[in-house]
């Protein structure tokens, strides 16, 4: 289920809000993807016909996680799942539908990535840059 409202804004954050309904509005925006107490966005997916599931990675952004999903989906599933993604128009060439599910997994996370990496140089700064520069080894003791 997707969900759009005109109060979304036409960009997303990259982080989850520490609210439950915030959390819980982001979430539904893509399909297959969930967030982290923590800020981080993760996909997995079923095999169809099992109770396996593939773990596709943890993202920066929501439309890494999703992308991820998409590919995953697709190559599990075929041309009937082409109606279901979050980005249908944006499918990469390695996503194939004779993969072995260690190749899905592989092909899904490359994609994630690299979803993650054009909508983090959009934004034209990295999640959390600062707060990895003011973290010391006492933090930790």
């Amino acid at each position: 289920m997707s969900a759009t409202s005109s109060d979304e804004g036409s960009s997303i954050s990259s982080s989850c809000t520490s609210g439950k309904a915030a959390g819980t509005h982001q979430e539904k925006k893509y399909k297959g993807i969930r967030c982290r107490r923590w800020g981080k966005w993760v996909s997995e997916i079923r095999v169809p016909g099992t109770q396996e599931r593939l773990w596709l990675g943890t993202y920066s952004t929501p439309e890494g996680a999703a992308m991820a999903h998409d590919v995953a989906s697709y190559s599990l599933r075929g041309d009937i799942s082409l109606r279901k993604l979050n980005f249908p128009s944006m499918l990469p060439p390695t996503a194939r539908t004779d993969l072995s599910p260690r190749s899905i997994q592989k092909v899904a996370s490359d994609a994630g990535m690299a979803m993650d990496a054009r909508y983090i140089t959009s934004r034209g700064t990295e999640p959390n840059n600062n707060e990895a520069l003011n973290i010391s080894v006492d933090d930790y003791l």
